[in-house]
């Protein structure tokens, strides 16, 4: 039985899994990055399982690919549900947009053209991928850096569509709308207040680079003062939605890291107080 996820975690990175393991700090909750612990036998798995144990988790993978128009990787899916049906997490989650194509993986997630034929094709891909893991999806918004000349609606007008016709739910990463809304100048406002309010599974935030030119999700840095300020606007409208902070290069050590999530829960508490 998966234990229950409130609050404010962070995401379980290797250079921390020791201390967590021997030590169990006080953490709400932890997200795995699913494709590192897919491999049967492995100490990733005994880690895993050992931490399960003692903390809810969550698991937040990248590949899935489901908007690739290749088949969904069986292989993938197979181990993928195997590890859900042993840890059993509260949620499992991936990305609205593709990472393959023709059998190459291309290591980057790449965002879809926001058109109705896409809609129906990723919503088609969602419901294939919750058959196979007997189970409801949670997709995650990317940031991009790139348009399609093809997309005839705005991207949380896409995720909403795709939403609604697989019946699943979001994962809303705040910080990739403000670094979208900034490389492709529209008011991140809008995009939240048009995501229906009872999808909303969980919210993610990060930190980016300013490369001058456009913004990157690096994944490396704090949470900047812009997206905590438009994440406390996402917790006026979507409520205590649990949060995690991803930090995924320049890891700092866990305090720093628990820091930031102590700062989600601080905001969460100002702004519904």
């Amino acid at each position: 039985m998966s234990h229950p996820v409130k609050g404010c975690g962070i995401g379980l990175r290797f250079q921390h899994i020791d201390t967590i393991a021997d030590s169990k700090p006080p953490i709400p909750w932890l997200e795995i990055l699913t494709d590192n612990y897919l491999l049967p036998g492995s100490v990733q798995q005994d880690y895993l399982f050992e931490i399960a144990e003692h903390y809810p988790l969550t698991f937040h993978g990248v590949g899935m690919s489901l908007g690739s128009t290749d088949p969904l990787d069986t292989e993938y899916f197979s181990r993928v549900k195997a590890l859900v049906e042993r840890v059993n997490p509260a949620w499992v989650s991936d990305h609205l947009c593709w990472t393959s194509v023709h059998g190459l993986v291309t290591h980057d997630l790449i965002p879809l053209p926001y058109t109705d034929e896409t809609v129906r094709h990723a919503a088609r891909r969602i419901r294939q991928a919750q058959d196979i893991l007997g189970r409801r999806l949670v997709i995650e918004n990317v940031s991009s850096y790139l348009q399609y000349q093809q997309s005839v609606m705005s991207e949380w007008d896409f995720l909403c569509a795709v939403a609604e016709a697989a019946d699943c739910d979001i994962l809303l990463d705040v910080n990739n709308i403000y670094v979208s809304a900034c490389n492709h100048d529209f008011d991140p406002l809008a995009y939240l207040n048009a995501i229906p309010v009872q999808r909303v599974r969980e919210i993610h935030l990060a930190g980016y680079e300013d490369r001058g030119t456009h913004l990157l999700d690096t994944h490396g840095y704090p949470v900047s003062a812009a997206v905590w300020a438009l994440y406390a606007q996402a917790i006026q409208r979507f409520g205590a939605v649990p949060t995690l902070i991803e930090w995924d290069n320049n890891v700092p050590e866990l305090p720093v890291l628990l820091a930031e999530a102590t700062k989600a829960a601080e905001v969460q508490a100002r702004v519904l107080a």
